[in-house]
């Protein structure tokens, strides 16, 4: 598969040009054209539906400017690499300060654009040998862990209780600043000030000494009474992974591998082994995108009649989230289908008893119609 790319400008002709540049250029083999657009609302449009590597944009463009386009194909894809082009060299500055990987004056060249495509280049080896050498990611799904330079998990040697947390919890908050006083609160409550900011440095100075010795690079700084984790360019498996479900396609045949290869990547609820309690909010959020994404593959399943996959996804539903109905609804439907009367009445009298022993309620409306009605027709 080859890099997906798009071409946006307000002149068909330079559309042209750049489609047949990079039809015979030959630094890159695997540069995907996905469209050309003069209209850069058609660009956003399918930014929103497809995953999307490479950007050519123009500048002066009429409604959208190229640098509004870039921002918000960014906000879409946030590691998309764009690449202006524009007659006005004044642009230049402005280009590179929002992170553009190269800036090209029209009429572009052959010679000028293979010194950009070896940039593109470089940057898939770069990419490459993240994910092929060195260490990949942090990972906070379950517990935080990281990834070895041969792919094997391995536990930080955390020598207290308190410095693993407060690592996870400026990881939460990275590249911005937690004051010291919010961390103390959070941490060492029970102490006297002296005590808790004495507890806080030594946390501190351990992070930065396990980070070390797990050949971290990370960089945790002091400013305005407060602490910041710098991220960089290292991974995080939970933004890498929110990233994949927001920008992946509609599920269809073509697309279920990709689905299920990310669906495979949340391997447990955000640092539910540690049972933080500041946690739990980001762990409900990300349960509630996972569900979301499992549900389309499940009904995907379902649609296609292909009934054990869907149960399957279902059953993994109600094992995940048992007070919520989505799973259970699921299995319903598709024993009703499968005429699994037995099974029908199993699932809502199980969901009934949960309901009413946690929570003192009855399933919803919509759900308990639905029921009544299949129970009628029976």
């Amino acid at each position: 598969m080859g890099l997906k790319t798009i071409i946006v400008d307000d002149e068909n002709l330079a559309i042209l040009k750049m489609e047949k540049l990079l039809k015979e250029q030959t630094v890159v083999q695997d540069i995907e054209i996905i469209g050309s657009y003069i209209n850069p609302h058609e660009a956003l449009e399918v930014a929103q539906r497809q995953f999307l590597q490479l950007a050519f944009l123009d500048i002066e463009m009429p409604e959208i400017n190229g640098f509004e386009l870039a921002n918000q194909l960014m906000n879409i894809h946030p590691y998309i690499q764009i690449i202006f082009t524009t007659a006005f060299q004044e642009y230049a500055l402005k280009a590179f300060e929002i992170n553009a990987l190269d800036y090209l004056l029209k009429p572009v060249s052959k010679d000028r654009l293979s010194i950009t495509l070896q940039r593109i280049a470089s940057a898939s080896q770069i990419s490459d040998g993240m994910n092929n050498a060195g260490l990949i990611q942090l990972n906070c799904f379950q517990n935080i862990h990281y990834i070895d330079a041969s792919g094997a998990a391995k536990d930080f040697a955390w020598r207290t209780l308190k410095a693993p947390e407060l690592f996870a919890y400026l990881l939460y908050h990275h590249d911005t600043i937690v004051t010291k006083q919010a961390l103390i609160d959070l941490l060492w409550p029970e102490y006297d000030i002296d005590k808790s900011t004495a507890q806080l440095h030594t946390a501190i100075y351990q992070i930065r000494k396990v980070l070390k010795e797990a050949g971290f690079e990370l960089e945790i700084k002091y400013k305005d009474s407060g602490y910041s984790l710098l991220l960089g360019n290292q991974q995080l498996d939970v933004g890498v992974w929110e990233s994949q479900v927001k920008q992946a396609p509609p599920v269809t045949p073509e697309t279920i591998e990709k689905h299920l290869s990310i669906l495979s990547q949340y391997s447990g609820d955000y640092l539910a082994d540690h049972r933080y309690a500041w946690a739990e909010y980001e762990q409900e959020r990300l349960r509630l995108v996972w569900l979301t994404h499992i549900k389309q593959i499940a009904e995907f399943y379902q649609q296609r009649a292909m009934y054990r996959e869907a149960i399957t996804l279902y059953q993994r539903i109600v094992d995940t989230l048992p007070h919520m109905e989505d799973g259970y609804f699921g299995l319903m439907q598709i024993y009703s289908i499968l005429n699994h009367q037995v099974e029908v009445r199993k699932m809502y009298q199980l969901l009934r008893d949960k309901l009413r022993e946690d929570f003192d309620v009855t399933p919803s409306k919509e759900l308990t119609d639905w029921y009544i009605k299949w129970n009628n027709t029976i």
